[in-house]
């Protein structure tokens, strides 16, 4: 946690070069998080739909994103 913690942190730096690559590392986070638990949703069987809603895009944009996984 104290590295997410720190990237965070970094995220608001007034030096470009920081701060950027910070966001990038967030990014990557993010992605991996996501597709986490649209994994763990299809797994218990929740629908491109709701797991669309939850995320607030299309249930296309999701399922678009995610077939690729196979689930």
């Amino acid at each position: 946690m104290a590295d997410a913690t720190r990237v965070a942190a970094a995220a608001s730096s007034r030096d470009p070069a920081v701060g950027l690559a910070a966001v990038a590392s967030l990014r990557g986070l993010l992605e991996s998080l996501e597709e986490l638990q649209v994994r763990n949703a299809r797994g218990q069987g929740w629908s491109w739909q709701q797991i669309a809603e939850v995320l607030q895009v299309s249930r296309q944009a999701v399922h678009k994103k995610y077939r690729r996984f196979g689930f």
